[in-house]
């Protein structure tokens, strides 16, 4: 009787340690997604400061990392996040995109969503497709870029189904190419 008590009581000892392991794990994801996307942020302002002002004023936005590679077929992937400037709830998020045309090319892209209503907001966290075709050709390193295709500049494309203005920017890598392609954003469960 002892021996199993004993067993019991190293097997809740066991399962209090590992959730708080999975705590700070998902506790550091998070810390790492949030670098990741307050650092893109920065080079958004960076390249057109009366983003911020934008920003700010909105319900809310969404951030986002990608790095892909094509060769005729693509395929990109990333992480995210969308943040509500009222209640100041972050939402992590992952995207994934593939793509078929003539192209060809390897870059790391970043994408800010700022949304016109905390409705499009909600929606875009719930549903999260986007989608389209594209004619592209930039070049960049570093914090530059060069070029760019039809909604896929830092001047930004206003997406009407999502109540969204987007703005993409190249942060380093090479594309060119004509493609048909789209993206599906949903909830990071390992970190909501």
């Amino acid at each position: 009787m002892r021996f199993l008590r004993f067993i019991t009581l190293g097997a809740f000892a066991m399962s209090l340690l590992a959730g708080g392991a999975f705590a700070q794990d998902k506790a550091a994801k998070q810390a790492e997604v949030q670098k990741k996307t307050q650092e893109a942020l920065e080079r958004f302002y960076k390249t057109k400061p009366e983003l911020k002002d934008a920003v700010e004023k909105a319900p809310g936005y969404g951030i986002f990392t990608t790095y892909g590679f094509s060769f005729g077929l693509g395929g990109s992937g990333g992480s995210g996040v969308v943040h509500d400037n009222k209640t100041k709830h972050n939402t992590y998020m992952k995207v994934g995109g593939a793509s078929a045309g003539l192209q060809l090319g390897a870059s790391q892209t970043e994408v800010l969503f700022v949304f016109h209503s905390a409705s499009a907001m909600n929606t875009f966290i719930a549903k999260g497709w986007t989608g389209g075709a594209k004619a592209t050709a930039s070049a960049g390193a570093g914090d530059k870029s060069v070029g760019g295709g039809k909604g896929e500049s830092t001047g930004g494309s206003d997406t009407g189904e999502a109540g969204a203005t987007t703005y993409t920017m190249t942060k380093n890598g090479l594309e060119a190419g004509l493609a048909v392609g789209g993206s599906k954003f949903w909830k990071d469960k390992d970190l909501n």
